[in-house]
This record gives C-alpha cells, structure tokens and sequence, in this order.
C-alpha cells in the first residue's frame, strides 16, 4: 500500500478518480509539457494514471498526486521511481515533479521533492537519488540546485526515449546522496533547503 507523504504546505498521496481531469489538463498544456517530446491526449493520460496508480501500491512509492493544503485538490505530481531505462548512470532511482501551471513559483516542486527524497534515505534506504532533465530546462535545474544536488557535466548523457536531433535530447543529471548511507529505517535527512 502507497503512503501518504506530508510536509508543511503539501501532501503526497495515493491517486483519486478526481484527479484526472486536472492531470490531462495538464498533459495537454504545451507550458507544462515543453521539455517532453509531446503532450499527451486523454486516452493517452488517462492509460498514464493506470499505469503509475498500480505501480505506486505495489512498490509503496512512484508517482503521488500533489495536493496542496491550502490549495488545489490536485496541484501536480512528485515522483520517486527506478529509472525506467538503460543510462550510462544507471540503476539509479530518480526523484521528479510536475506541477499545474497556477501552482508554478510557490515552491512546491522542492518541497515535495524534499519529502520524496527523504523517504528514499530513510525509508527505502537508499544511498543516492538523482534527477533528470533536458539540458535547456532551466527552471527544472534551479529546483535541483535549491535541493542540494550536484552536478558534473561529465554526467550529461541523451535521452534514449527521445528521437536524435530532437532539441530535449541532450539531458543532465544532479544527484544527492543520503546524509546517512546504509541506515535504513533511521535515516530522517533533511534534505538541503536551498536558496
């Protein structure tokens, strides 16, 4: 069964038949779909909630619905899954967000992703996660450098789901290590705050 992550201003949790609509909102939205090789229809989202629903209750993590206290019901997503293809880094388990335009600069990409990240450390026992993005995604890169995370363009790579030529091609990836490796179950990090 998939927990429930809280934090301040937000909680990450299971997925409901509500969230949806606001999800292929999203999917088709050119703004929140600009560094992904193409917005997806409804048949296309709804298949994607399928898909990451039961993925989420059989591993207890993967993709939670966002939703912010004191705000919409469904703001976006958080997720922390295995990296689901070959990568010169992998296997490795990332850490991502995406979240619904009228929530964008209130913080809640970091914030959540801070929730994800600590219940990979503490958790899961987890020594690293990384994250992941096309290398022009400038705004996706400020949130991992708000989280702490490092980055060695000797790690940039391209993407293999996405065609040769394509401008997302070229990705980076930043990566955090667990403040305490190999303490499963007693880990609570805090993960960095950030500017």
């Amino acid at each position: 069964m998939a927990p429930t992550l809280e934090t301040g201003r937000l909680v990450l949790r299971p997925w409901r038949d509500a969230d949806l609509e606001p999800w292929a909102a999203m999917n088709a939205d050119p703004r929140v779909m600009e560094f992904f090789p193409a917005t997806l229809d409804r048949a296309e989202s709804d298949a994607q909630v399928e898909r990451v629903r039961a993925k989420l209750e059989a591993d207890g993590f993967g993709w939670w619905a966002l939703e912010a206290k004191d705000g919409p019901s469904f703001a976006g997503v958080i997720c922390l899954q295995r990296v689901p293809y070959d990568t010169p880094f992998g296997p490795a388990y990332e850490i991502g967000w995406r979240v619904a335009p009228a929530c964008w600069g209130r913080g809640y990409a970091p914030e959540g992703a801070r929730a994800a990240a600590a219940h990979a450390f503490g958790v899961l026992g987890l020594d690293e996660v990384v994250a992941l993005t096309a290398r022009i995604n400038v705004r996706s890169r400020r949130v991992m450098e708000k989280l702490g995370m490092t980055y060695d363009p000797a790690d940039d790579f391209d993407h293999p789901r996405v065609a040769v030529g394509h401008p997302i091609r070229p990705h980076v990836l930043y990566r955090l290590r667990s403040a305490c490796a190999g303490e499963r179950g007693r880990c609570s990090a805090v993960v960095g705050e950030g500017a």
